[in-house]
Order: C-alpha cells, then sequence, then structure tokens
C-alpha cells in the first residue's frame, strides 16, 4: 500500500474515511478506494486482513505529511480531505462560524499557542482529567473537529497506546488557512456543492451541522 497511491485516490475524491462503514460504498472510504473488490473485515487476529492494520499505519503517516488532511470529521470518524477541499469547507465556516462552547474555545486558545498536542497534555492544561469529565472533553473537540478547526497531526506515545496529536488549523496548516480566508464564499459553496452531488451521505451530515440558511 503505497502513499502516493492513497494520496492520489484523496485528491481525487474530495474526501474519504479511512475505513468504510459496514462495508457500504457511500460515504467513500480509503479503503474501497485502493482494495474496490475486496470487503473489509475489523480483526486484528493471526488470521486478519494485513491490510486493515497496514492502512492504519498508513493513515498515521499521511496525516503528518501536510499533502492531505487529516481529521475525525464525519460522525466522528476518520476522514481525509484533499488540500483543495480543506480550503473550501474553512472558507464555508470562516463565513459562517458556528458557535463554539467555553471548553471549545478553551482547548483552541491553546492549540493556537502550540501544536500539535496529545490527549493527556490538552486534559492536564484545561483541567478536564477523569472519567467524570471524559463526555465535557470530547464535546469540546467535536465542536471543533466540525468546523476543522483543528486537525490530526501523527501520534504521541502516551503510554499502552499512542495518542493522536491534534493542532489547531491555523498552525498546521497556516498556508491553506489564508487561501481559504481569500477564497470568495460562491467559489466554496459551488465547489462542496459539486462535491456533494457526488457523495450525498457527506452532503447530508454537513447540511445537518447546524449551519445557518445560505442566503
Amino acid at each position: 500500500m503505497k502513499q502516493t497511491d492513497a494520496i492520489k485516490a484523496i485528491e481525487r475524491h474530495g474526501i474519504l474515511l479511512v475505513y468504510p462503514i459496514k462495508n457500504a460504498k457511500d460515504p467513500l472510504s480509503l479503503w474501497s478506494a485502493l482494495y474496490p473488490r475486496s470487503e473489509m473485515r475489523w480483526a486484528w487476529d493471526e488470521g486478519s486482513d494485513s491490510r486493515v492494520a497496514s492502512l492504519w499505519h498508513l493513515r498515521e503517516q499521511l496525516s503528518r505529511s501536510k499533502k492531505v488532511v487529516y481529521a475525525k470529521w464525519y460522525q466522528g470518524r476518520a476522514t481525509f480531505f484533499s488540500r483543495e477541499i480543506f480550503v473550501a469547507l474553512r472558507a464555508y465556516f470562516i463565513h459562517h462560524p458556528l458557535k463554539l462552547n467555553r471548553e471549545a474555545r478553551e482547548l483552541l486558545s491553546l492549540l493556537q499557542e502550540s501544536s500539535p498536542q496529545s490527549t493527556k497534555q490538552l486534559k492536564k492544561q484545561t483541567g478536564l482529567v477523569g472519567r467524570a469529565l471524559e463526555s465535557t472533553y470530547e464535546r469540546g473537540l467535536k465542536e471543533l473537529w466540525r468546523q476543522l478547526l483543528i486537525v490530526g497531526f501523527g501520534e504521541i506515545d502516551e503510554g499502552a497506546f499512542p495518542s493522536l496529536a491534534v493542532g489547531a488549523s491555523s498552525l498546521l496548516f497556516e498556508d491553506l488557512e489564508e487561501e481559504a480566508r481569500a477564497l470568495p464564499i460562491e467559489d466554496a459553496e459551488a465547489k462542496l456543492g459539486e462535491l456533494f452531488m457526488r457523495n450525498p451521505k457527506f452532503g447530508k451530515f454537513f447540511a445537518r451541522l447546524d449551519l445557518p440558511p445560505q442566503k
């Protein structure tokens, strides 16, 4: 499984999940783009398909490549964006920003000072430590993910399992953020409209993000 093939697939489709949902064709996934004739079985035992684990490791490499953009976007799932579509989505949310709760604003402020950071680092700095505050922390991140104010950028080893490193889009993809601010909203909407015509489930998800009505 080559990184170049994965990047070409993401650029061609604009948005791809990493893995398919119940092997459905819509929404599109990196798995289905790379292995269109293979059903995916989510298993990590001795008899499992080695391509499943390989794709998970490739996901981490791609997230750091800066050639594509990684976020927990569609239904909180691992999602890749081409740079062009990321710019269009950020342009839309720059023109139509959604309100952020207090935790989201605090997390974003920390990440705009220093990125990327790990889950452990962010929880410690915000005081959102412990199981009782886990949902509060996740809600804050969710508000940032949905507007792509943050991105995933590699992993940080924090013990038994590495955690996703998270960073502010404005720091890690400063060039794309500048492009988004310069992109006319009409151009962004046209590009997204064309994309979602081809990918209806991504479009329906986007439409449900409590967006204000378009003018």
